[in-house]
C-alpha cells in the first residue's frame, strides 16, 4: 500500500498565478520528489493545435512552473511536446503560447514526433495489462526520457473515453508514438501500463494540473469552459486525478483508470486516503458533464466498444485509417470550431485569463 500521498489544491487569480504555482508546488512538497541533479522534462499537454480554454497546458502555467524550478536550483529543463495524428505539435505549440515562453526563457523544446527525436524499443521489467498485446512487435519510448525527472501539465477537463484526462493520460502523449490510437478499445487499462513504465523510467514524477479555466462536455476539444481559479499539484498521479475528478463531481473509483492503478499499488485513488492540503475541496461539486459526445466520438466508440468492434483491426490498420483521421479534422477544425468554439474563445478573451493570455504574445 503506498504511504498517504499529498496533494494540494489552492486558489489563484491572474494577477498572482505565477507566485501560486510556486506556491502549490511547495505545498506539495515538489523537491523531495525531483532529484535537482537530473535533467527535468516538462510534459506538455497539447489537445488541439488551436487555442481553447481548458484545452492544453496554459502559457502561464509553463512559465510559473519553469520559473519555480529555475528559483529552487533545477538546470536543465526541456519542455516535451507531442504531436497526434489530427494535432500538430509545432502549430499547437505557437498557438498555446508554449514557444513564446519557451522563447524567454531560452529554452529548447523536443517534439516527440517530429525527426531527429529517437524512439528506443523498451521492455519493461513488470507485466503489462495490454500494451505488449496491443503492440506485439515491442513497445517503443522516446530515448530522451528515460532517467529524467519528469513534470507533467494537465488542465481539468473532461474526455470522451476516460470521462476526465489528468496526469496519468497526459503520459499517453508522451510514452506512446503516433499509433497510440490503436490502445483506444483498452485505454484504462493502457494508462495503468504507462504509469507502471513511467515509474521505472523517471527517478522523479510530479504534476502540476491547471484549472484556471477548467472544461465540461465532450473533452478535450468541444468542451463549455468554466472559471474555476484552481491549481493543484501533487506527486502521486493517480492521487491528483482522483482529486480532480471529485472536483468535478465525479466517485474517482469508478473511473476504471484509478481504480486499476489503485489496486495495483501504483498511486491512490481514494479520496480518503489522500491528504490534501491548500483549500478544504471535500464539498465541492462542479457538475461536470462527462457523458456527452461529439459526432466524431459516437463514431470511435462504435469502433471500439461497440457493433464495429469485430473490423476495429481493418478500421485502424489499414488504408481506411487515414479517412477517420480527416473526417475527425473537418469536424473538429472547419465545423466546431468555425461555428461553436470561436464564440465561446472570444467570450474567454474578455476574462482575465484572455487578457493575461493576450500577454503572451509571440
Amino acid at each position: 500500500m503506498p504511504k498517504t500521498p499529498k496533494v494540494a489544491v489552492i486558489n489563484t487569480t491572474p494577477g498572482t498565478i505565477i507566485q501560486d504555482i510556486q506556491k502549490v508546488m511547495k505545498l506539495a512538497e515538489y523537491e523531495d520528489h525531483l532529484p535537482k541533479k537530473l535533467d527535468t522534462l516538462l510534459k506538455i499537454n497539447i489537445s488541439w493545435q488551436h487555442y481553447y480554454p481548458a484545452c492544453s497546458t496554459t502559457p502561464w502555467q509553463l512559465d510559473g512552473v519553469i520559473q519555480a524550478l529555475s528559483k529552487d536550483g533545477y538546470k536543465n529543463l526541456i519542455p516535451a511536446h507531442n504531436g497526434t495524428v489530427v494535432v500538430d505539435p509545432v502549430e499547437g505549440a505557437f498557438n498555446n503560447r508554449h514557444t513564446t515562453v519557451e522563447n524567454s526563457h531560452n529554452l529548447e523544446a523536443v517534439y516527440l514526433d517530429v525527426p531527429p527525436t529517437e524512439w528506443t524499443d523498451y521492455m519493461p521489467s513488470e507485466n503489462m495489462l495490454v500494451l505488449d498485446k496491443v503492440y506485439p512487435d515491442g513497445i517503443k519510448i522516446p530515448t530522451c526520457f528515460e532517467g529524467k525527472n519528469i513534470i507533467h501539465l494537465p488542465t481539468v477537463k473532461t474526455h470522451v473515453f476516460t470521462s476526465m484526462t489528468g496526469a496519468m493520460k497526459n503520459a499517453f502523449g508522451g510514452l506512446l508514438h503516433r499509433k497510440r490510437h490503436w490502445t483506444h478499445s483498452v485505454i484504462h487499462e493502457t494508462l495503468v501500463d504507462l504509469l507502471r513504465i513511467q515509474k521505472e523510467l523517471h527517478p522523479g514524477i510530479f504534476a502540476v494540473m491547471d484549472g484556471t479555466f477548467a472544461g465540461d462536455g465532450p473533452g478535450p476539444r468541444a468542451m463549455r469552459w468554466h472559471e474555476k481559479n484552481i491549481l493543484i499539484a501533487s506527486a502521486d498521479q493517480v492521487a491528483i486525478d482522483a482529486v480532480a475528478a471529485k472536483l468535478m463531481g465525479l466517485d474517482p473509483m469508478n473511473l476504471k483508470f484509478i481504480r486499476l492503478a489503485d489496486e495495483a499499488g501504483l498511486g491512490v485513488g481514494r479520496i480518503k486516503d489522500i491528504e490534501i492540503v491548500g483549500n478544504n475541496i471535500t464539498e465541492e461539486n462542479w457538475q461536470f458533464s462527462v457523458h456527452e459526445n461529439t459526432f466524431a466520438s459516437k463514431g470511435q466508440k462504435l469502433i471500439y466498444w461497440g457493433p464495429l468492434k469485430p473490423i476495429e483491426r481493418f478500421l485502424l490498420r489499414s488504408f481506411l485509417a487515414p479517412l477517420a483521421f480527416i473526417a475527425s479534422n473537418i469536424y473538429h477544425n472547419e465545423y466546431w470550431l468555425r461555428f461553436v468554439g470561436r464564440k465561446r474563445i472570444r467570450a474567454a478573451m474578455n476574462t482575465g485569463w484572455g487578457k493575461l493570455f493576450k500577454q503572451y504574445q509571440p
